[in-house]
């Protein structure tokens, strides 16, 4: 109880200055501390440094800016009652949120996650991932620097079974958003469900499939694949890790696709010439690795790739597997690394079929010139993110989240808000009125 009177007060605190400036300042200070931020992010994760500064950084920034201009935006509505009544409804802060982010793009995750909380008048508790915690204490202190009152924003650093678990299971934290494995979203429900059934946001896992068809541009295609399975070391939840390609296009795509193998530079994160750093730490460039064997052991086809790159580091090679069959781990499981698989299909219904033919449902690529094929292969395909001829576009105006076992809920756009605002309808009487 007294937790929950601490944070109203906080609450009220907030409110009473302009968020929405604060946030601004907030942004501000992000861009001009973008070389440290990146600097940090590559130190935990081994994420490149020049990337995160053009991508990243940037995208952390805009978040702020995006909502701190609808911070002072939020409306209820007004409702017209059958009988001699008229309702309003109020939207208010849902309270104390808990946000548990994941390694692989820990600024701009942070940045995502409490910009839409902050303009909805939350305060919060964020808790980076063990690999990857200092951006998050930096990006606190510069909370801190913009005038966020002490205690809206609370860092704790720790590990997911006991700080993460602590978040989830409080009996006065009202919502949480977990960004990670699906495994662990599944505990996260379970804990919020056991303790005061706070609501729950979970963006999770991927398998997403790239689907080309022999009318697309073959060159256009090809690059799209590459980035698609390779950027950000594989390490991205909406990796196209499944290329599915038509079959009269298929050996030329491959032909091409192998051949960006020798321009590909991995190395020193903070070579602005490299294009791939390391996996983020050994449990994972050994999963990694594991993945690769357990193809080549299950009958799929190493086109390239698929070894770790010198003796000292987590390094591995943009590995491509072909002649992959549906239920082989390295075309059903979340690999997280670089390494694809490149299948061929037939027709546009084995297309579709193949592409759901998973549980998870994060995101999809479709490059085809026909804009019939587009549109019903986007209807029918069950992820919540499409793209069409493009790949890993986003915008802060448009909701992204999962279906299936990619979890629920939306960031960006005001739908991201929306998971941190309660509703209240208020009901009042109307007296000798002349209308209802």
């Amino acid at each position: 109880m007294a937790a929950g009177l601490a944070c109203l007060a906080l609450q009220r605190a907030f409110h009473e200055q302009n968020r929405g400036m604060i946030m601004l300042k907030l942004a501000d200070l992000i861009e001009q501390h973008g070389e440290e931020l990146a600097m940090l992010d590559s130190i935990d994760s081994g994420k490149l440094v020049h990337v995160t500064k053009a991508f990243d950084i940037k995208f952390a920034a805009d978040s702020l800016r995006y909502y701190g201009g609808a911070a002072d935006k939020i409306n209820g509505e007004t409702h017209k009652c059958s009988g001699e009544f008229q309702a309003y409804t109020l939207k208010e802060p849902i309270g104390v949120v808990g946000h548990i982010i994941p390694w692989n793009f820990p600024t701009l995750f942070f940045a995502v996650k409490i910009a839409p909380t902050l303009a909805a008048g939350c305060t919060m508790i964020v808790k980076p991932a063990e690999q990857s915690p200092l951006s998050a204490l930096y990006l606190a202190h510069l909370t801190k620097e913009a005038g966020i009152p002490d205690g809206v924003i609370n860092v704790i650093t720790g590990y997911g079974p006991t700080a993460g678990a602590a978040i989830t299971s409080h009996m006065d934290v009202d919502a949480v958003s977990f960004t990670g494995s699906t495994e662990v979203g599944k505990l996260v429900m379970g804990a919020a469900a056991a303790s005061n059934l706070k609501t729950v946001s979970l963006e999770l896992g991927g398998k997403c499939p790239l689907i080309v068809f022999n009318d697309a541009d073959i060159n256009m295609s090809v690059q799209i694949a590459w980035q698609g399975g390779f950027f950000n070391k594989g390490e991205m939840c909406v990796a196209g890790s499944r290329v599915y390609v038509q079959e009269g296009i298929y050996d030329e795509f491959l032909k091409k696709l192998i051949e960006n193998v020798k321009d590909w530079v991995i190395g020193d994160p903070f070579d602005p010439q490299v294009h791939q750093g390391p996996q983020v730490d050994k449990e994972q460039f050994e999963k990694v690795l594991r993945y690769i064997e357990a193809g080549k052991r299950e009958g799929a086809t190493l086109l390239t790739g698929g070894k770790a790159v010198g003796e000292k580091g987590y390094y591995i090679e943009p590995t491509i597997f072909t002649d992959v069959k549906e239920d082989l781990s390295i075309a059903k499981d979340e690999i997280f690394g670089p390494v694809i698989c490149v299948m061929k299909f037939k027709t546009i219904e084995e297309a579709i079929e193949k592409a759901n033919n998973t549980r998870y449902g994060l995101a999809a690529g479709i490059l085809t010139n026909d804009l019939n094929v587009a549109n019903r292969v986007s209807r029918s395909v069950r992820a919540g993110i499409i793209w069409v001829n493009c790949f890993f576009i986003t915008d802060l105006n448009v909701p992204c989240g999962g279906h299936k076992m990619s979890g629920f809920g939306k960031d960006s756009g005001l739908q991201a808000m929306e998971k941190y605002l309660n509703v209240k309808s208020v009901f009042t009487p109307i007296y000798n009125s002349p209308w209802l």
